[in-house]
């Protein structure tokens, strides 16, 4: 059996506030292979790690967050108490340690996340090994293909690992993304006879983690990672 890869989802959300610096500092201190990120294009075209499209839910702002300037973003408090960071901003704090899942939630952050990887790998020492690029979205991950076909792409899925598996043929993916209620262990197998790495999200629960590694899934994405 190998060893299965122990993400951290939104950082560390079950301890920290989501897609916080201080929740990604929290994932790594708990010693995690991994992060799972989300990121929006704002207004003035940078990078946002935010999971949400409106700020209403955790932010004392309102509205979409894609019609908010960085400044004014930055302005904004996540749950009274922290920043949203820019994607460059959890880069820093991750300093190439760790694999970073970095998933493409609003419109148009393909070419922008594809530009920035690029920067870094090429300024900063990190390689493709680093990176993931995720998505529900076909068209982002069709994007980040023709853009740069050499980024390790994950296929997310909450419908069907078949449909996954389809694009992830179409697009060269390296593994799927399957949310934990459709997977059986004879679909994890077929995925990964398929030559594609399985990565499941959200694991949360004793019995469902254990569940997982008997499955033998390649990484789990877990709101505590420390359980995994």
């Amino acid at each position: 059996m190998s060893e299965i890869l122990k993400f951290g989802h939104r950082g560390a959300k079950g301890y920290v506030t989501e897609n916080t610096l201080a929740s990604i500092q929290k994932a790594m201190d708990l010693g995690v292979d991994g992060i799972e990120i989300d990121v929006h294009v704002c207004k003035t075209g940078e990078l946002i790690v935010f999971h949400d499209f409106t700020l209403d839910r955790i932010t004392n702002g309102t509205g979409e967050i894609g019609k908010f300037s960085l400044s004014e973003i930055k302005q904004l408090k996540v749950e009274k108490l922290y920043s949203i960071p820019t994607l460059t901003e959890v880069l820093d704090v991750i300093n190439n340690t760790i694999i970073i899942n970095i998933e493409l939630k609003g419109e148009n952050t393909a070419k922008p996340t594809c530009a920035i990887i690029q920067d870094y790998i090429e300024t900063k020492n990190w390689t493709m090994d680093n990176f993931i690029v995720s998505s529900f979205q076909e068209k982002e991950l069709v994007d980040v293909f023709n853009h740069n076909p050499k980024i390790p792409l994950g296929v997310l899925t909450k419908a069907s690992v078949n449909q996954a598996l389809v694009l992830a043929k179409k697009i060269n993916a390296k593994a799927i993304h399957p949310n934990l209620a459709l997977l059986s262990k004879d679909n994890v197998k077929q995925a990964q006879e398929a030559g594609y790495k399985v990565n499941v999200w959200t694991v949360n629960t004793k019995q469902a983690i254990e569940r997982m590694k008997r499955y033998n899934v390649d990484a789990i994405i877990s709101d505590f990672p420390d359980r995994l």
